[in-house]
């Protein structure tokens, strides 16, 4: 069974998504590929794990790093996978390139190159937005650029995490 609930936050509205397992989906509403791993059969309620979740982003909200996980559940290709988590290595207030995501991807299958297109279509599929931190994923040159969410949420989220924007631009 899957669970949704719905969070305010300043920089609009979150759509969740649960299951037994953990947290599996976090979007602003109507962003790209919103609720796409959600099943037609869920049920609105206020499942523990949403209480831990909407106390998480309200933290994260006032400008503070949360210092706890909560439960997720990635629902994607074992590709994704991979790049998913390390995007949750990535330190609050701090970026990192698609193409840098791509050469540690690269190292960990044991191959030359990876292609940092390809790191970008599973960074753009990423289904927890904020607490799988793919607003911290920049391109080479600098620029703000590929958010689901859209490139303004991008730059809120940045600026709320106190992330040293020197250098960084706007497509």
């Amino acid at each position: 069974m899957q669970y949704i609930s719905h969070y305010q936050s300043p920089i609009g509205n979150i759509f969740l998504a649960a299951d037994t397992i953990g947290l599996i989906g976090l979007w602003f509403e109507g962003q790209k590929y919103f609720a796409r791993c959600l099943d037609k059969e869920h049920r609105e309620t206020e499942i523990p794990l949403f209480k831990e979740v909407k106390h998480w982003l309200d933290i994260y909200f006032s400008g503070v790093n949360p210092n706890f996980s909560v439960p997720l559940h990635f629902i994607g290709t074992e590709f994704q996978k991979d790049v998913w988590k390390i995007l949750c290595s990535i330190p609050y207030g701090q970026t990192m390139t698609y193409g840098e995501i791509a050469k540690q991807i690269a190292m960990k299958k044991g191959i030359k190159t990876m292609s940092a297109q390809a790191v970008g279509g599973a960074v753009g599929h990423n289904p927890i937005s904020l607490i799988i931190p793919c607003h911290r994923v920049i391109g080479t040159n600098g620029s703000l650029t590929g958010y689901a969410g859209g490139i303004e949420k991008k730059y809120q989220l940045l600026q709320l995490e106190h992330t040293d924007l020197t250098g960084l631009f706007l497509p």
